[in-house]
C-alpha cells in the first residue's frame, strides 16, 4: 500500500502529526508513506526513516506575494508525484484540501464538514471522519489515520510512543554541565499572548539551581533573550539555529519549559521532560500529558474555534507552580 499524508504546517502541528508514522508502520511495515509539507519545514521530516519521499510546496511564499499564478504552479507540482492508494489530509483546511484534490489517489480522506473549522474542505474527500473539533489534536490526527486504514487501534497507545524526531545535524552543546541539570527556556511563540513574561522566566531561573539555555527564532525573541541575560549573566543564549540543530539541542536537555509552541512540542516528540504553559490555548486540546510531559493552564475559558489573541492570562500562571512541577520532572532525569 502506498499512502501520502498532507500536513503542510506549522512546526508544533507537524510534530503532533508525525507521531502517527510509527503506528502506521506497526500496522504494516511495508506501507510506503510519502508526505507533502511547506518547504520551510522540510528539515523537520527529512531525516525520518519512515518517510519514503518528502514533497515540498511554497504556498506560504505564494500567499505572501499575493500571486495566484505562483500558487497554482505550486499546486501543479503534486499532480504528478505518484499514484497513491490513500491520500490523508491531516490539516483539515481548505488550502490542504485543495492540495489533496490535485493528488492522484484512489481514496482521499479527511474530516467531515462538522469536524473542522473550514467545513468546505470536506467536499474534496471521498472518505470522511466525524470527530469533535474540540477533541485533542493528536487524538484527532491518530483517529483520522486509523479511519483511513480501517484499523481499530485505540488512541491510548499514543502514550506508549517512542521518540520520533531525528536530526541530520548533531549539534553538540559546549556549555552543557554534568553537575547541574540543563534546562531550556522557550521565550517566543506565534503570537505575543502565548508567551510567558520574561520577568517571570527570570524568577524561575533564580528559583531552580540549574544550567539554563534560551533559543530564539526571530529578532524580537532575541531581544527578549538578551533582556533576560542582562539580569542573569550565566544564561546561555544560543545562536539562531536550523530545525535540525534545534532538535539536537532539545534532545540534550533535562527539561524544557515554554508556551504552546513548536520547540516545546518537539520535547514531547523526543520524550524529553517538558512543561507547556497555556493561556489563550488549551492543554486538553493541544498536548498529551504524561509522566514526563506536564502542562499548566491559566484559568481562562478557551474557545477552540476562535483563539483570543488578546487573552494574556498566561501571565497569571504562578512561578511557584512551575517550580514545583519542574522539581518533580527533574527527578525523572536522575
Amino acid at each position: 500500500m502506498k499512502i501520502v499524508i498532507i500536513k503542510l504546517s506549522a512546526l508544533g502541528d507537524l510534530v503532533q502529526a508525525m507521531v502517527v508514522l510509527q503506528f502506521i508502520k506497526k500496522i504494516n511495515k511495508k506501507i510506503i508513506i510519502d508526505w507533502v509539507v511547506e518547504d520551510c519545514y522540510k528539515d523537520l521530516l527529512m531525516s525520518h526513516p519512515d518517510i519514503n519521499k518528502l514533497h515540498t510546496l511554497k504556498l506560504k511564499k505564494a500567499k505572501k506575494n499575493k500571486s495566484l499564478k505562483q500558487a497554482y504552479r505550486e499546486l501543479k507540482k503534486v499532480k504528478n508525484i505518484g499514484d497513491y492508494d490513500i491520500a490523508i489530509d491531516m490539516q483539515g483546511l481548505l488550502k490542504s484540501a485543495i492540495v489533496t484534490s490535485f493528488i492522484q489517489a484512489k481514496l482521499k480522506v479527511g474530516f467531515d464538514k462538522n469536524s473542522t473549522r473550514e467545513s468546505i474542505a470536506a467536499i474534496f474527500y471521498n472518505k470522511k471522519l466525524s470527530i469533535n473539533y474540540s477533541e485533542n489534536i493528536i487524538v484527532r490526527n491518530f483517529s483520522l489515520v486509523m479511519h483511513a486504514l480501517d484499523e481499530k487501534i485505540e488512541s491510548k497507545k499514543l502514550y506508549d510512543k517512542v521518540p520520533f524526531l531525528f536530526s541530520s545535524n548533531q549539534f553538540k552543546l559546549d556549555d552543557l554541565l554534568s553537575n547541574k541539570k540543563n534546562i531550556l527556556l522557550i521565550v517566543g511563540a506565534s503570537f505575543e499572548s502565548k508567551c510567558y513574561p520574561p520577568e517571570k522566566l527570570i524568577e524561575i531561573i533564580k528559583s531552580i539551581d540549574a544550567n539554563y539555555f534560551v533559543v530564539w527564532g526571530n529578532e524580537n525573541e532575541n531581544l527578549i533573550a538578551q533582556k533576560i541575560k542582562s539580569k542573569v549573566n550565566s544564561l546561555n543564549v544560543l545562536n539562531k539555529m536550523s530545525l535540525n540543530q534545534l532538535i539536537s539541542v532539545i534532545n540534550q536537555m533535562d527539561l524544557v519549559i515554554g508556551p504552546d509552541t513548536g520547540p516545546t512540542h518537539i520535547a514531547w516528540g523526543l520524550n524529553i521532560p517538558s512543561i507547556t504553559l497555556f493561556g489563550p490555548t488549551s492543554a486538553y486540546r493541544n498536548c498529551l500529558i504524561s509522566n514526563k510531559n506536564h502542562a499548566i493552564e491559566s484559568e481562562t475559558e478557551v474557545n477552540p474555534f476562535k483563539i483570543n489573541k488578546n487573552d494574556f492570562s498566561i501571565k497569571n500562571i504562578l512561578v511557584a507552580d512551575i517550580v514545583k512541577k519542574s522539581n518533580k520532572l527533574l527527578e525523572v532525569t536522575l
